[in-house]
């Protein structure tokens, strides 16, 4: 059983032991000149669009959580499940989309120009490949977390402290700003601390837009420079920021995980708003669904109707994204099941603790691991060669792209399965153990049939998480391996969106697999 336990913690601690160990290498000068000139930069971008997707993140994510779970309006309950639409749609598709919509020669400026009469340079029209339009598509496409922890730390929320409240003489505005979001903040910093790790890991929106980050110097330094082991201090550089928000998240949390101490009885949202009241909420509900999904999908949906010669030569690269996804998801779900059970059988602090370090890779960005997972795959070859004096054997296979994806995806899968075993009653283990059962007849016979469920949602994520992945892909490919994903790249990149339009939309469908979930999850 301590196996278990161990694998799964060497799998996520490989990649962070690959960058760190490259940290005092000589790089032939590239750290140096990359120090002196973009440094600085790279970070300065990376903060502001953290901070910047932050905030659009959380003003979207509380607002609607809030309407969806206190008031009462025409469609709210369409609105709790369409709100996580845009999860579906990748950032870098959602960037490609607008930017065709919104540049000089797109649509709207287009009709813009053909209405007013107006010609180049007499109007001024904000420019979406910038730091801002990072901010903008991104924020709109990772509200979904804030609002989806933000509401359900709201719904298990005690309405009794809220009615204390309102007995006292506190009106609206105060008891939502004294009573409700204190309570809820566990859940707001959750979802904000996701969004911000979803941000920092970002590659193809801020590389399309020219935003200089680390995630896009990562990429430009390996390929550019060709020097890997100064990508590698970038990726310490990153791995740095993503330990901060950790930490921060932590400590904003500390002692604060008290909005469900109470089990509150249950009682419909609160007070049902008037016609004005209600076409704000309305309003303020449809406007992120509209920009973060409606418009992309039907976008795409139009070019691929037009182009309709471009879904043939798509399907070999469904095949490796299926593939790829596939294998991932298989074996993050088992090895999920595995150290869940460990755990489950001798809840030691010390497997607790393994479980907990086990569950970091989602924070590792994409573009780290493949940094990382070359460097080690090069290393290993390198010592296999001087001893069997072959060739290459793991670089730039299939194995080291799924190691990838499967450290970057396993935490989805831990989670999902810790909370199928969350519902378990502990008795039903001990009866099968005292009638003389071993641990995986227990498993076989008790605990599967009841996580069927849960197994089943966590291979879906999974699945669903892999075929949208593109920095580890894009890095790790072998050759004659392209995705969806990357041919959206390249044909986008090409300024070629209408013709990378059939593989776009077949990510964001198999992306509604997840919100279904999620849906029916926060039932």
């Amino acid at each position: 059983m301590t196996l278990l336990v161990l694998v799964p913690v060497g799998l996520v601690s490989l990649p962070i032991l690959g960058v760190l160990a490259r940290l005092l290498n000589d790089s032939d000068g590239v750290w140096h000149h990359l120090a002196d000139t973009l440094l600085a930069t790279y970070v300065v971008n990376s903060t502001l669009l953290v901070a910047g997707v932050g905030a659009v993140a959380t003003a979207l994510g509380v607002t609607t959580a809030l309407l969806t779970t206190r008031t009462r309006f025409a469609g709210r309950a369409l609105f709790e499940w369409a709100l996580l639409l845009p999860l579906a749609c990748p950032a870098y598709i959602i960037a490609y989309v607008y930017t065709d919509l919104l540049e000089f020669s797109g649509p709207v400026q287009t009709a813009l120009r053909a209405l007013t009469g107006w010609g180049p340079g007499d109007y001024w029209f904000p420019e979406i490949r910038s730091l801002g339009g990072a901010i903008a598509v991104l924020g709109c496409v990772l509200y979904p977390y804030v609002y989806l922890l933000t509401a359900a730390a709201l719904r298990l929320q005690d309405h009794r402290l809220v009615d204390a409240a309102r007995v006292a003489g506190a009106g609206p505005l105060r008891r939502v700003w004294s009573i409700t979001l204190p309570l809820a903040r566990p859940g707001v910093i959750a979802g904000l601390t996701l969004a911000a790790m979803e941000t920092l890991a970002d590659f193809g929106t801020v590389d399309y837009f020219g935003v200089p980050t680390l995630t896009a110097g990562i990429y430009r330094t390996w390929f550019g420079f060709g020097a890997l082991d100064a990508a590698a201090q970038l990726s310490a550089c990153l791995l740095g920021g993503v330990a901060l928000l950790l930490l921060v998240e932590r400590w904003a949390r500390r002692r604060r995980l008290f909005h469900g101490l109470i089990d509150p009885p249950h009682r419909p949202p609160g007070p049902t708003l008037g016609p004005g009241a209600s076409a704000l909420a309305i309003l303020a509900c449809v406007l992120p669904i509209l920009v973060g999904f409606v418009v992309p999908a039907a976008v795409l949906a139009w070019y691929a109707a037009t182009t309709p010669s471009t879904a043939v030569s798509f399907l070999p690269l469904s095949g490796n994204s299926l593939k790829l996804a596939g294998v991932t998801a298989g074996l993050a779900v088992t090895l999920a099941l595995a150290l869940a059970y460990a755990v489950w059988l001798c809840p030691t602090p010390l497997r607790r603790s393994a479980r907990g370090l086990a569950g970091l890779g989602y924070a590792i960005p994409g573009t780290v691991l493949g940094v990382s997972i070359v460097g080690t795959t090069t290393a290993v070859d390198r010592v296999v060669a001087d001893w069997t004096g072959g060739g290459l054997l793991i670089t730039g296979s299939l194995v080291g792209l799924v190691f990838a994806c499967l450290v970057r995806t396993f935490a989805v899968a831990l989670h999902t399965v810790d909370a199928g075993f969350a519902k378990i009653p502990d008795g039903l283990g001990r009866a099968a153990r005292v009638v003389g059962a071993g641990p995986l007849t227990t498993l076989g016979h008790i605990h599967m049939p009841l996580l069927r469920g849960g197994l089943l949602a966590a291979t879906i994520l999974v699945f669903v998480d892999v075929m949208k992945e593109l920095p580890a892909t894009l890095i790790l490919r072998p050759f004659n391996f392209d995705t969806l994903a990357i041919r959206v790249y390249q044909l986008a990149s090409d300024e070629r969106l209408a013709d990378a339009s059939g593989a776009a939309l077949a990510i964001v469908l198999v992306g509604l697999v997840p919100v279904a979930v999620l849906a029916r999850a926060g039932k």
